[in-house]
């Protein structure tokens, strides 16, 4: 299972993820709430409805940012972000989405599995092993 470079990409992958989930859940509530309002002939609902649509569009825009500085440490494609890429054949998704997906896995398991290469990725930061001492270099005898 693969770990993440440093605790940077680690707190980006979990903030992108986040917003994300954020993301998805605000779209049905702008638009639940703008047919509740015109429903009801309620203004102050379509007022809020418009609220939630313009934080709907800052958290889109903001994750795209964050989720563009997150790579997979295998394939080096970013697994939050909307990419043409090809998806690997046993990628699963989750309500049409494969984003979603990982996103979720990210924040309440602990690790997922990247869309792009189908490679396990464990949310924890990988120790690096400390470089052992060069050898102390032997300077040639001056002739003369």
């Amino acid at each position: 299972m693969h770990r993440l470079p440093s605790r940077q990409a680690l707190v980006r992958l979990r903030l992108s993820a986040l917003l994300l989930i954020f993301a998805w859940l605000f779209a049905p509530l702008s638009i639940a709430t703008l047919v509740y309002s015109l429903a009801a002939d309620l203004p102050d609902f379509t007022l809020l409805a418009a609220i939630f649509a313009a934080a709907w569009l800052v958290l889109l825009v903001s994750q795209s940012v964050t989720a563009s500085r997150t790579r997979c440490p295998l394939c080096m494609v970013p697994p939050l972000s909307k990419k043409s890429c090809s998806k690997h054949r046993d990628a699963r998704r989750l309500l049409g989405s494969y984003r979603l997906r990982a996103a979720l896995a990210i924040l309440f398991r602990g690790k997922y599995r990247c869309p792009y290469c189908n490679e396990p990725t464990e949310m924890a930061v990988r120790t690096r092993r400390p470089q052992p001492p060069l050898p102390a270099r032997r300077r040639p005898r001056a002739r003369g």
